[in-house]
């Protein structure tokens, strides 16, 4: 009869940490850069500068891109308040000033809700459909730009990525704020994960 050994599993090493001498020959530790988020953090910010001086012209701000293209986005129905700031995960005071600032130049309404006459619907305007016709129109052809020499299976795969990134980071937000709440609750990742090496 043969007898076979359970295989045990490989003692795991320890992760080195990168280090650096300093001037008193002490080794210090450094902290690697994570590429990926460098990248996408970078791409982001460059985007909204840029995005930012091409519509100065037009007098459109990155805000009022974001509220009118949000409420193009649901229809015809109007949306409350705190729908908005749902949507733009933003607060409800900061929105609160925005729809002010965009109801004083004509661009968007309030109007009571048809149920609750109480609550406000925020509509867009005329005025306000032919502002995002025009960011449509210059956005555009930014993005075209932005995306000069990618092919669209390329960009696919980018936006599935991202997709699932987001999907994860918000996964650890929830987990985070669950932990915040409760008396000494064990940290969000475990041992492998927090050594795990996202370098260059």
């Amino acid at each position: 009869m043969t007898v076979t050994t359970a295989q045990t599993k490989a003692p795991r090493k320890a992760k080195v940490q990168p280090q650096e001498t300093d001037a008193n020959g002490v080794k210090r530790p450094i902290a690697k850069q994570f590429r990926f988020g460098y990248l996408v953090h970078d791409v982001s910010r460059i985007r909204r500068s840029v995005m930012d001086e091409v519509m100065r012209p037009y007098d459109i701000t990155r805000a009022q891109w974001s509220m009118l293209s949000t409420l193009s986005r649901g229809g015809n129905n109007g949306m409350t308040q705190v729908d908005i700031a749902r949507l733009l995960e933003v607060g409800k005071v900061t929105v609160g000033g925005l729809i002010d600032r965009l109801e004083v130049s004509g661009q968007v309404e309030r109007r009571a809700d048809a149920v609750d006459r109480r609550a406000k619907r925020v509509y867009i305007t005329e005025k306000g459909y032919e502002v995002i016709g025009l960011m449509i129109s210059v956005a555009s052809k930014v993005n075209r730009r932005v995306l000069k020499g990618l092919t669209p299976i390329e960009i696919e795969t980018v936006e599935r990525a991202l997709l699932q990134v987001k999907r994860n980071l918000k996964e650890i937000a929830e987990e985070a704020a669950a932990a915040g709440a409760t008396p000494n609750a064990k940290p969000v990742l475990s041992s492998d994960e927090a050594d795990a090496d996202f370098g260059e």
